[in-house]
This record gives C-alpha cells, sequence and structure tokens, in this order.
C-alpha cells in the first residue's frame, strides 16, 4: 500500500497506512524499506527507472496525540512542556504545524524582545518572573548534548515606566501588587528621576517607576531557535503547511439549567501542503491553538463563534492582527549605555540597539490611527508626526536623531481586555489556546506553555493559576484590564 495524500478540497478518506504497522502506529525504518523495495523492482524490470513509489519525507504523520497550530515562542514552548511533563519518555507524540518556516512575518522574530514585571495584573507578573528565572537559566532548560550554549545576549538595564499627574495613583497601586508578587520595583519623584538619568526632561511627569531586577531585552530569534532545537532534540515534529479544516465529531448536552449545548470534539487536521494543492490528515486527541494573530482564523475551523450572538456557541475569538511600527535611529549625543527602556507619558517608548549610539522605540497607535494590517509596510510618516516630537520633548539629544531602518511586525491583538487566553474551549473540548497576549506573549511564554502543558496534562494549572485568562471570559463580559500594555 502507498500513503495518500488526497488533493485539497476532496472529501475524508479512509487512510492508508504504511507496511508493518498498526493503527496509530508507524515505522521508523520507512526510507530504508523504500530502497529495498525500489532496488527489487530494478531488478525485476533492469534497465527502467523507477518512481513508483511517492517520497512522503515531507509530509506530517497520520496520527499525532497533539497538535500545534503554530511554531512561534509560544507555540515552541507549549511543546517543550509538553514533552519536559510527559511522564516518560515518548509517551507523547506532539507535531507542530508552521506555515512559515522562515519565519519572516512571525511576531516573536519581529519583537523588540523586551522583559518585564511592571504590570497591574498579578498573573502578568507572575507569568513574568518565571520568564526571568527561565531566560536566565536558559541553558539548564534548552541544553542539548553536543550543542553551544545559548547566548540570549541579554541587557539587564530594566524598564523605566512614566506617569502623568492623572496616572500617578494608578502606577502607585501597580507597584504595590508587584511588590506583593516579588519583582523589584522602586518609585522615583521627578527630582530622583534627573538625578538618576539626567538626560531626561522631567515636564508633565509626576511619578516613575524603575525596575531593577530581572527587566531588560533580550534576543528573540536566539529564543526562538534554540527551542526549536531543543524540542527536536525531545521528539517533538515539524511540518510546514498550513491547517485549512478539522474533522470533528458533536454531541448535545443539557446544562444543569437544561438548556441545549452541542459539545465537538476534533478528531483530525487537515494540514495543506506548502505550495500544493494536496492536504494530508492527522488524527489528533489534541489541538493547540498557538496561531498568534491568525489565531481567531483556525478558531473560526473549529465552528468557535458559529452559534446566535449572545451565547456561548456565538463567542468569537476576539484576537485580530494589529500592525506595530519598530523604528531604529543614531543620535551619537543620545543617553548612555546604562539606559532602561522607557516607556513615556505619550505611550512613545525607547531603549538603546547594541553600542553605536544606535535606539528603536516606536508608539501604539490610537484606535482612529490604528494602520491596515494587509502588509507590513511601514508608514514613516507616523514616527514623524506621532513618535518623534514626543522623544524630543522628553529626551532633548533626540530633536538631531537620524532615523536608520525600521520594521513592522503583528501583535496577537486581544480586542476584548489586552490580555492572553489561555486553557480549554468551553465546548470544542480538546482545542486549547494560547494567544491574544496583544504584545507581551514573547516575554510570557515560557510560563504560558507551562500552564497549557499542566492543563492538557493534568486538567487544571499547577503552579500559576491563569483561570482569569479562559475563554469563558468573553462570554460572561469579564474583562480583566491590564494597565500597562505597551
Amino acid at each position: 500500500m502507498i500513503r495518500r495524500v488526497l488533493p485539497h478540497g476532496m472529501g475524508r478518506g479512509l487512510l492508508t497506512r504504511r507496511p508493518g504497522t498498526r493503527r496509530g502506529g508507524f515505522s521508523l525504518d520507512w526510507d530504508g524499506k523504500v530502497s529495498e523495495i525500489k532496488k527489487k523492482i530494478k531488478s525485476i524490470l533492469p534497465g527502467r527507472s523507477c518512481d513508483l513509489l511517492q517520497d512522503t519525507s515531507h509530509l506530517p504523520p497520520e496520527h499525532s496525540d497533539v497538535v500545534i497550530v503554530g511554531g512561534g515562542v509560544l507555540g515552541l514552548s507549549v511543546a517543550y512542556w509538553l514533552k519536559k511533563l510527559e511522564s516518560r519518555r515518548g509517551a507523547i507524540r506532539v507535531l507542530v504545524v508552521e506555515r512559515d518556516h522562515t519565519y519572516s512575518q512571525a511576531s516573536t522574530g519581529l519583537s523588540v524582545g523586551g522583559i518585564c514585571q511592571q504590570f497591574s495584573l498579578p498573573e502578568n507578573i507572575q507569568l513574568s518572573l518565571f520568564s526571568a528565572s527561565f531566560l536566565r537559566n536558559v541553558n539548564e532548560y534548552l541544553a542539548v548534548v553536543d550543542a553551544p550554549p545559548l547566548d540570549l545576549r541579554f541587557n539587564p538595564s530594566g524598564y523605566l515606566l512614566l506617569a502623568s499627574e492623572k496616572d500617578a495613583a494608578a502606577m502607585e497601586s501597580d507597584v504595590k501588587v508587584q511588590r506583593q508578587e516579588g519583582a523589584k520595583v522602586s518609585l522615583m519623584s521627578p527630582d530622583q528621576l534627573r538625578n538618576k538619568f539626567p538626560w531626561i526632561n522631567t515636564e508633565g511627569v509626576a511619578l516613575a517607576s524603575y525596575g531593577m531586577e530581572d527587566e531588560g531585552w533580550f534576543d528573540p530569534w536566539c529564543l526562538l531557535q534554540g527551542l526549536r532545537r531543543k524540542v527536536q532534540s525531545l521528539g517533538v515534529l515539524f511540518c510546514q503547511g498550513e491547517v485549512t479544516r478539522f474533522v470533528s465529531s458533536s454531541q448535545r448536552m443539557l446544562t444543569t439549567d437544561d438548556k441545549a449545548v452541542v459539545l465537538k470534539r476534533i478528531h483530525e487536521v487537515h494540514v495543506k501542503m506548502d505550495r500544493s494543492l494536496e492536504y494530508q490528515p492527522v488524527e489528533c486527541a489534541i489541538v493547540i491553538n498557538a496561531a498568534g494573530a491568525w489565531s481567531a482564523q483556525i478558531a473560526a475551523l473549529a465552528g468557535i463563534g458559529e452559534g446566535p450572538p449572545g451565547t456561548l456557541q456565538g463567542t468569537k475569538l476576539p484576537v485580530e492582527p494589529r500592525k506595530r511600527y519598530v523604528y531604529v535611529w543614531h543620535c551619537p549625543q543620545g543617553p548612555g549605555l546604562e539606559t532602561p527602556l522607557v516607556a513615556d507619558t505619550s505611550g512613545a517608548y525607547f531603549r538603546r540597539e547594541g553600542l553605536g549610539s544606535n535606539y528603536l522605540g516606536g508608539r501604539s497607535p490610537t484606535e482612529q490611527e490604528e494602520p491596515d494590517p494587509a502588509n507590513l509596510e511601514v508608514d514613516h510618516d507616523f514616527f514623524q508626526d506621532k513618535v518623534w516630537p514626543h522623544l524630543a520633548l522628553r529626551v532633548p539629544a533626540f530633536e538631531t536623531l537620524k532615523v536608520q531602518s525600521a520594521w513592522a511586525g503583528y501583535y496577537d491583538y486581544n480586542t476584548f481586555d489586552q490580555n492572553g487566553v489561555v486553557g480549554p474551549h468551553p465546548l470544542v473540548v480538546n482545542m486549547y489556546f494560547a494567544t491574544g497576549f496583544s504584545g507581551h506573549g514573547l516575554q510570557q511564554a515560557p510560563g504560558v506553555g507551562r500552564a497549557v502543558a499542566e492543563m492538557v496534562l493534568k486538567g487544571r494549572f499547577q503552579t500559576i493559576d491563569l483561570s482569569p485568562f479562559l475563554f469563558t471570559r468573553f462570554y460572561l463580559g469579564e474583562k480583566i484590564q491590564e494597565n500597562n500594555i505597551i
């Protein structure tokens, strides 16, 4: 029997299996068997080339216990923790499906790589504290035999958040929560701010908070590649392709108040192969939606949000792509090497980039200023009109800066409350989420991956309780607003 590859758009058919395997099994030496069979055919038909057997090495497996949709840092973190926490080596078969193997438009590689604990929600603070520990000990977690150690190039210069008079009380309250959770954060008056950072203009600043430990920035590409290398060493499989369909079964149930709901369970994922009209069905038990800015599209494929408005069945995943610009500029008279990442009262931010008097930064647009996310083209006028005036006011030396380059990337923006979505869907019972972090997914990926793996393997959050981040809050209208989204 020859393994089937189904043309995209055809209905589900029976899967043929590799020789010598039973249902659910796989043959590790299939390539060797193909070679032997070709040799036998050539011996029977001398002088004739043999292309009778199709090469299937580029295809995903026919079965996987877990299919992770999205191979960015969040998806890879889930894969890592599933393998790390499995009961025995090889107990769980994990497949990661990523449509862009170059990661050219992935949020991870286009991030500015920041990490801080200066959030208003305890859960976000706890996640970032764990991530700081993970990054500090990254080679204990992600070491691979005979591979060089990772160098994340972590710069521990901290975050400096500035507050106006109207936001000062909220900042004080936030810092109190941060300290209670174990973060090392200090409050600074305008005079203290000028003494420590003489290059800053404190006009309009009533209070500042400064992260003194485990804050700064690192190389996101290095973390991505380190996670990928590690999970491959643990047996995680990868496939370049796009998920186009889920095959699921349904069961009608009654709630405690006698309302009918339909529960769905995904049994099969259809993966459209790269640059092809073919797709490969993959039978699975669990699907992880870590598709970032496009996770709402994956949720819709599973029927999430298809019911009547105002019902749990009709509640969509409120995550969409939002384009954010990052600009790089040169300023020889700019702030020195110990400059933290500064978040201004205006929403503009900047940090140093390397050792050559270069800086990078930007500003999140208002709702009215939101750019079209259809492409990653950069609007240079946005810097000139909306970013540079605030930078030059706060740091007078930036009046003479010269922009060197720029890029754009995507936030997986949660339009409901700008916080992550973690854990299972209440109706599509075997789809789990790791998405919607609205710009802080990279820095919280280690903790989020562990939380999702705990929920999959143990049925509950064990280390950090992320219950407030469950999908059900969208139906219930329970926002968990985070004040400090940069």
